[in-house]
């Protein structure tokens, strides 16, 4: 039982009628579905902002959505309002099955900082605690799904590999903002650090 299925923040949020939809995000989830009988372990992942969060653009005054402004970890994309706690923006998408999933992972949840990567904030240094999950569950391969994947699930894929993981992203069943070029860069980031993309 060495491989996990982690499926990034597939919410109401990042599908069409969400607060910062992916466009066409929502035709994912039955291939997503069909997937999780092949692995051993199936994660979700969550993001999960308090109302004010320190990356929506309505924090920082006169800040337009998708610009980028600096925080103490660095450049930080400023977005729409989107995942707050306990909001249906924030629920996972309803067609997506929940009942294999052995752990939910929240990220976003530090007002300061935000939390693209399963594995750390934004600093990246802060840990979500999922590298130890894995670990405890003797896992060593893993393969991404979901919502983006020019941010979320590439920083999740960068960050696994990293810590030493087999690590495939299918593109298949991931969708993007991509946010000027985003997506190229993402791919090359992705490629780079030794994730296969199939």
């Amino acid at each position: 039982m060495t491989n996990a299925l982690i499926v990034i923040d597939v919410q109401n949020g990042f599908c069409p009628g969400g607060n910062l939809a992916v466009a066409g995000g929502d035709r994912i989830v039955p291939g997503i579905n069909a997937l999780m009988e092949d692995f051993d372990h199936v994660i979700l992942t969550q993001d999960w902002h308090p109302k004010g969060h320190s990356s929506f653009a309505s924090s920082h005054s006169g800040a337009q959505p998708y610009s980028t402004t600096q925080m103490s970890y660095g450049p930080q994309t400023l977005w729409p309002d989107h995942c707050v706690q306990g909001t249906e923006d924030a629920e996972f998408h309803p067609g997506l099955r929940t009942d294999r999933a052995r752990a939910i992972v929240r990220k976003g949840m530090n007002p300061a900082i935000d939390s693209y990567s399963a594995f750390f904030e934004n600093d990246r240094t802060t840990p979500t605690g999922l590298d130890g999950l894995l670990r405890t569950l003797g896992v060593t391969d893993l393969t991404l799904v979901g919502l983006a994947t020019d941010f979320c699930v590439a920083f999740s894929a960068i960050d696994a590999a990293r810590l030493g993981f087999a690590v495939t992203v299918r593109q298949d069943l991931t969708g993007a903002i991509d946010l000027d070029g985003s997506l190229a860069r993402a791919r090359d980031d992705m490629a780079a650090a030794g994730v296969t993309l199939a």
